[in-house]
Formats: structure tokens, C-alpha cells, sequence
């Protein structure tokens, strides 16, 4: 990939997709597709196959996806599948079509077995089940770094994925219910914080531990491996390889938010999957390191979900 390189950003209205335009912007990139929701229909096949056959696309970046924190992942367990499996297919038959040699299909960490060994390898992939919870999500995933294999191997097409780690930033989502965790509890302490609450309540025991990475370090990643333009495994994990309690998560937001009321936990509320921290060695192997501190990101995110909070509809 080059600096003249037309690249095709799915999704580049979300949380991952504007990272990965901004930091290409930054770069000096130029040639970026970035339509939006109403100029390209991810959903429909003849529309991106004619937008793909419009276009000079000399890269795919597929950062598009319906995504949600554990109630929203448990609750549209068939929109969660269905939708990231239709967007999947759509885009690599397109891109396939119209000769495209170059496809980043980005995953998730809950692509991995419920109960794997810490930390989580890439070759740990399919060896035992999956989290209930989020299990159609990670199928669709699963199917999706599969297609991009499949293409490689049969068509010798520079197709990869990455697996990142829980994911937070700039432009995340912050709707109350259907959240991940970080841009959860940041919502949720600032409307405490607003009500004048004296006590904050986590759900579940705070125990389980996880492992989160700064948007803008995952969109380094993948523009680090574009540019490399050596071969690259199937797919790869990408994180920090550090883990921290939930309860730590929260503790830390609430100092970082002065929130002076207690936190405490609600154990009738599920806490999913105890351990996952992922094995980044292959990437680092590859050049690429995170560079942004977990407080040192909570502060940037926090730092600009107030900026903009005047204008949340929630």
C-alpha cells in the first residue's frame, strides 16, 4: 500500500473506521472512499458491487459491523449475526469481483473459546466452545477471518485479518444500554455524577479481568501492516497484553471522572468470561507496539464524551 493507494473504508462513521481515516490522513494518505450509511448500502449486493465496479480500489479496509456490549450482543442474538454476516459477505464477493488484491477484515478477541489458557494464542481458535453470550457475534466473525483465509489460500489474494482486544476511543458509543463496557460506565458515572449520586453499581463482582487497547493504536496497526506489504499470517491478534479487574476499570474511571460517591458491585448480574488477554507477540514480532496508556487513553475518551455531551440525544 502507498500513499497513492485508493483505500475503501466500511464503516468509517464508526468508532474504529474514523480512527483508522484519520490516522491515514495524518500519514499523508489521500485517495480514502468513506461513503456513508445513505451513499452505499452495505446491506445490498448489486449496490456494493456497483460502487466496487465504479471505483479504482486498491485496498478494502472492512472496520463495519453491528456492535454491542453483553446485554445488546445477548438480547438481538439474530441481528447480530445476520447483519455482520451479510455486510461480510457482501464486501469480499465485491471485492473479489472487481480484482481487489488488498483486504483487512477486522474481528474480535470473542472470537476465542469461553475458557481458553491466558494468554490467548492465535492457534487456540476453535478448540473448544465459545461465550454463550456473544457466541452469534463470534460465528460471524469466526466466518468472516475464514472467508479472508479461504481467499488467500485459494486465490492468492493478500487477504488478512486482526483480532483486536476490547476496543474504546474517541467516537465510541455511549448509548446506556447497548455499550461496551468502558463507554458504559463513563455514560453512566457522569449521569451519577450529574444527579449527585452517592453510589455508582457495577454489574457482577468486579472480578473478571480485561484487556483493552486505544482505538488509535489498533488503526496504527492496521495501517503498520498495510504499509509493510510483506505476507501476512491469516490473521493476527492485536492488543496491549495487559489485563486489569473490573473493578480496578472502575475504580479508575471514577478517580479520572471525580466521582466521589462508593462504587459497588451487583453479583446477580452476570460477569461473563473471567480471564482473556490476548498473545500479541506475532504482531510485535511484526514491527508494531501499543503506545497509548489505559489511563492515558480513559482520559482522552472522557476528555471528549463531556466535550460532546451536549449533543447525545441519550
Amino acid at each position: 500500500m502507498s500513499k497513492e493507494s485508493h483505500i475503501f473504508i466500511a464503516g468509517a462513521r464508526g468508532m474504529v473506521g474514523s480512527a483508522i481515516e484519520r490516522r491515514l490522513k495524518e500519514k499523508g494518505y489521500r485517495n480514502l472512499l468513506v461513503p456513508n450509511r445513505e451513499e452505499l448500502d452495505l446491506f445490498n449486493l448489486v449496490e456494493v458491487n456497483d460502487f466496487f465496479s465504479k471505483q479504482k480500489i486498491d485496498c478494502v479496509i472492512d472496520a463495519a459491523a453491528k456492535v454491542g456490549g453483553i446485554m445488546a450482543n445477548d438480547k438481538y442474538r439474530a441481528d447480530f449475526i445476520h447483519q455482520n454476516l451479510l455486510i461480510q459477505v457482501n464486501l469480499f464477493e465485491a471485492a473479489h469481483r472487481n480484482d481487489v488484491d488488498n483486504f483487512l477484515f477486522l474481528g474480535s478477541s470473542c472470537i476465542y473459546p469461553k475458557n481458553s489458557p491466558q494468554p490467548i494464542k492465535e492457534d487456540f481458535l476453535l478448540s473448544s466452545p465459545l461465550e454463550p453470550t456473544n457466541e452469534p457475534y463470534a460465528i460471524a466473525k469466526i466466518a468472516g477471518l475464514k472467508t479472508a483465509e479461504s481467499f488467500k489460500r485459494q486465490y492468492g489474494r493478500n487477504y488478512f485479518s486482526l483480532m483486536p482486544t476490547n476496543l474504546y476511543g474517541v467516537n465510541d458509543n455511549f448509548h446506556p444500554q447497548n455499550s461496551h463496557v468502558i463507554p458504559a460506565l463513563i455514560q453512566r458515572m457522569n449521569k451519577a455524577i450529574q444527579e449527585g449520586e452517592g453510589e455508582f453499581s457495577v454489574w457482577g463482582t468486579g472480578e473478571p479481568r480485561r484487556e483493552f487497547l486505544y482505538v488509535d493504536d489498533l488503526a496504527d496497526a492496521c495501517i503498520h501492516l498495510l504499509e509493510e506489504g510483506r505476507d501476512i499470517p491469516y490473521w493476527l491478534n492485536v492488543g496491549t497484553g495487559e489485563d486489569i479487574s473490573i473493578k480496578n476499570l472502575s475504580l479508575l474511571i471514577a478517580k479520572l471522572m471525580n466521582f466521589k460517591g462508593e462504587v459497588v458491585f451487583d453479583t446477580s448480574k452476570p460477569d461473563g468470561t473471567m480471564l482473556k488477554c490476548l498473545d500479541v507477540s506475532k504482531i510485535k514480532s511484526l514491527g508494531w507496539t501499543p503506545k497509548v496508556s489505559l489511563e492515558e487513553g480513559l482520559e482522552k475518551t472522557i476528555k471528549w464524551y463531556l466535550s460532546s455531551e451536549s449533543v447525545r440525544s441519550y
